[in-house]
């Protein structure tokens, strides 16, 4: 079992290519919180389903802080994602197993190669303050359990108004 992310210490700095031919990197100082939703890849529909709401609030969430989206598919499947589902936020796809671990997430193999040909990172969000550390993290070892957005949304924002302290702490 991977250790789970501890709240309050840094994320490992990590980037992300992007389908937009860019790079988006977290872990370190920025002038921004971070909110990073990891899915699990084009194979999943509840993540479609939880994408699509996300890019529904987008202006809300951007409003307050920066959003990466990220999973381990391929360029080209992220592509596809993006163009079926035009979604507005940037995409970033290649997470690896070293970066899936190192952020506490659960890793499933595939089920049959209809589902997809590779091992992906089950579903996860990590509220990330602009100094690099981790202030929230939501894991789940399936596709079925996902925080609700708006809530989330409230929240992150009541935290950063009122410069909560992390809470949790192991």
């Amino acid at each position: 079992m991977t250790a789970k992310p501890r709240v309050g210490e840094p994320v490992a700095p990590m980037d992300f290519l992007t389908v937009n031919s860019g790079k988006i990197s977290i872990g370190q100082a920025k002038d921004r919180w971070t909110m990073l939703f990891v899915y699990r890849g084009r194979h999943c529909p509840r993540c479609k389903r939880f994408l699509n709401k996300l890019d529904k609030m987008l202006s809300d969430w951007t409003a307050i802080m920066d959003v990466v989206v990220v999973s381990a598919d391929t360029a080209e499947k992220a592509q596809q994602d993006k163009d079926e589902f035009g979604w507005t936020f940037d995409l970033a796809y290649g997470l690896t197993e070293a970066q899936m671990r190192s952020l506490g997430l659960y890793v499933s193999d595939p089920l049959s190669e209809a589902e997809t040909s590779d091992r992906f990172a089950e579903p996860g969000a990590f509220g990330i303050r602009p100094d690099g550390t981790l202030m929230l993290v939501d894991i789940s070892n399936g596709p079925a359990a996902r925080p609700d957005l708006a809530e989330l949304l409230d929240g992150m924002a009541f935290n950063i108004e009122n410069d909560r302290p992390v809470r949790g702490i192991a």
